[in-house]
C-alpha cells in the first residue's frame, strides 16, 4: 500500500482545512517545499498536492508550488483542485505533476474528463470521488451532488478509469479515524465489475498509525495521510516501516 502525505495550497502556504471548511484553515508551513523535502528525506515517494485556491476559482493557481516542488525533489506527485480544462491539465503537467486528480470535472463536464482518459491513460488520471452521506461532492466540497458514490465510480470503470482518491467528507480533518465501512463497501462492489479492479487510495480522517494496517488489509491501494501528520499524531518515522 502506497503512503501519500497531502500537502493543501492556499496563497501558496501548506494549510489544512476541517471538512473541507475554508474557514477552518490553519496554516501549518509558509513554504510547501519544505514540507516536501522533509517527506523526501523521510522515505516518502509519493505526494498529493491539493490546490484550494484552484478549487475556489475553478481553475488551477497553485501550479508554481506544484512546478518547485516537483523540480527540487523526486517525489511523484498527483495534482488536484480546479482543473477543469485542457489547458489545465496542460499546465499541471507541464509543471511536474505525474497524475491529476479530476473531480468536480468527472461530474460537470463527463465529455471532458473521458476526453482526458482516453487522451492520457488510466495511469496517468485518477478519479476524485469525495462524497458526503455517500454522495458526490464538488467545487471544492461546496456542494452535494444527488450522485452516489459507488454508480459514480462504476460508471468510469467503464470507461477504463483505475485510479480512485475517496475521501469521506465528515472524516476529512477529524483525526477520528477513517471510512472503514465507506472502502470495503466500494472494494466489494467495484473491484470486479467488468474485470477491472480499481485502485482505492483511502483519504480522509486517518488518525494513528494502527489504522494503516486494516486499509491495507481491506485492499486499498494507497492511503492519503494529512492532518495526522501536521499534528504528530503519526511521525514520519512511524510511516517508515510502510515505505
Amino acid at each position: 500500500m502506497r503512503i501519500i502525505p497531502a500537502i493543501d495550497i492556499i496563497d501558496g502556504k501548506c494549510v489544512r482545512l476541517t471538512k473541507g471548511d475554508y474557514d477552518t484553515k490553519k496554516v501549518y508551513n509558509e513554504n510547501p517545499l519544505e514540507v516536501a523535502k522533509e517527506f523526501e528525506a523521510a522515505g516518502v515517494q509519493y505526494l498529493h498536492l491539493v490546490d484550494l485556491d484552484g478549487a475556489k476559482a475553478k481553475h488551477i493557481v497553485n501550479h508554481r508550488v506544484l512546478e518547485q516542488i516537483a523540480s527540487k525533489t523526486d517525489l511523484k506527485i498527483d495534482f488536484g483542485g480546479g482543473l477543469k480544462t485542457n489547458e489545465d491539465l496542460h499546465i499541471a503537467f507541464n509543471s511536474g505533476a505525474k497524475q491529476i486528480t479530476g473531480g468536480s470535472i468527472a461530474v460537470n463536464d463527463r465529455e471532458t474528463f473521458e476526453g482526458w482518459i482516453s487522451k492520457y491513460g488510466a495511469q496517468k488520471i485518477i478519479l476524485g470521488a469525495d462524497c458526503n452521506n455517500e454522495k458526490i461532492a464538488i467545487s471544492g466540497w461546496q456542494t452535494e451532488s444527488n450522485l452516489d458514490v459507488i454508480p459514480f465510480i462504476k460508471n468510469y470503470q467503464k470507461k477504463a478509469i483505475k485510479y480512485v482518491i475517496c475521501t469521506d467528507i465528515a472524516k476529512d480533518g477529524m483525526l477520528e479515524g477513517p471510512s472503514f465501512d465507506l472502502y470495503q463497501k466500494i472494494i466489494a462492489e467495484c473491484s470486479h465489475s467488468d474485470g477491472q479492479t480499481i485502485k482505492l487510495v483511502a483519504s480522509g480522517g486517518i488518525s494513528n498509525i494502527d489504522e494503516l494496517p486494516i486499509l491495507k488489509e481491506m485492499g486499498c491501494e494507497g492511503v492519503i495521510i494529512g492532518k495526522a501528520i501536521y499534528e504528530n499524531k503519526i511521525s514520519l518515522q512511524q510511516l517508515q516501516r510502510y515505505l
